[in-house]
């Protein structure tokens, strides 16, 4: 029934969505240049100070840094670096919220309350404004990096699987099965739980565009991914110093994460309109 649902309905929408299908080309592209790093033959951390600064040419399709090192190779394992942290943090946060969204909104009254003033609390804080005080007191890591934005993200996840408990947990199929005896824990993770992903699985789509930016963002200002590792972020404020001379350091690695998060949100949008019951095939 499940993957009747997911291949009949959401393949059925999203194919004749055109910016969805852009999306997923772009999200398929990038994992599978990012999966063929290694056969660039080449060290992305390997100096050639012969070479530095060299503009964009056969050898260099991308052109080098002031290190001499192959761009085109630094954006591809920087790829590997992005892709995985937003799916790691973003499999934190949805675990998270999902854990948490659903007991809220199967239990109710005083579980319910206490979850979500502490949702609301942890909302009062701007997120990335969080990320910076937590990062100030850890070193700067990338799996620091991956959990604190984890930590961090999960409360829409956790609104939306309350919402959707609130309107499944009276469903006539929950009242059967807690008739026949089965556990809250039974009726919670397999009779609500599937029903209720498909906002879960719009968000998390989303939410790794978002993780991205994050991570570019931190590592643009020094506290994320350090070098020598590439990282799209660092290699942005890498290029800074000789955005004059050598545009090719900050224009790249820039058109990869627009590229990367344009994608995310082209097939995040394309899969809410295959969840929208509004919208008829």
């Amino acid at each position: 029934m499940l993957h009747t649902f997911f291949f009949d309905i959401l393949w059925g929408r999203v194919r004749h969505n055109r910016l969805a299908l852009a999306g997923a080309f772009i999200v398929l592209a990038m994992f599978l240049l990012a999966f063929l790093a290694p056969l660039t033959g080449k060290d992305p951390g390997a100096i050639d100070i012969a070479h530095r600064l060299h503009p964009p040419s056969w050898d260099f399709p991308l052109g080098t840094d002031d290190l001499g090192r192959d761009v085109l190779t630094r954006i591809l394992y920087g790829a590997r670096i992005s892709l995985l942290v937003g799916f790691v943090a973003v499999g934190i946060a949805s675990i998270i919220g999902i854990v948490l969204g659903a007991l809220a909104g199967y239990y109710g009254r005083l579980v319910d309350t206490v979850i979500m003033r502490f949702v609301d609390i942890m909302l009062c804080f701007p997120t990335f404004f969080l990320i910076l005080a937590v990062i100030a007191f850890l070193e700067p890591s990338i799996w620091n990096i991956m959990i604190i934005i984890g930590l961090t993200s999960w409360m829409g996840v956790a609104r939306l699987v309350r919402a959707e408990f609130l309107s499944l947990r009276e469903r006539d199929f929950v009242q059967a099965a807690r008739a026949l005896g089965a556990r809250d824990s039974r009726v919670i993770f397999k009779h609500i739980l599937p029903n209720a992903l498909s906002p879960v699985l719009v968000s998390a789509t989303l939410g790794v565009a978002g993780a991205i930016l994050t991570e570019s963002a931190l590592s643009f200002l020094g506290i994320g991914v350090q070098p020598p590792t590439p990282s799209w972020g660092n290699m942005l404020i890498a290029g800074k110093q000789t955005l004059g001379t050598a545009w090719w350091l900050s224009a790249f690695p820039g058109l990869a994460i627009l590229f990367t998060v344009l994608g995310y949100n082209l097939l995040g949008e394309g899969i809410r309109d295959a969840f929208d019951p509004r919208l008829k095939e």
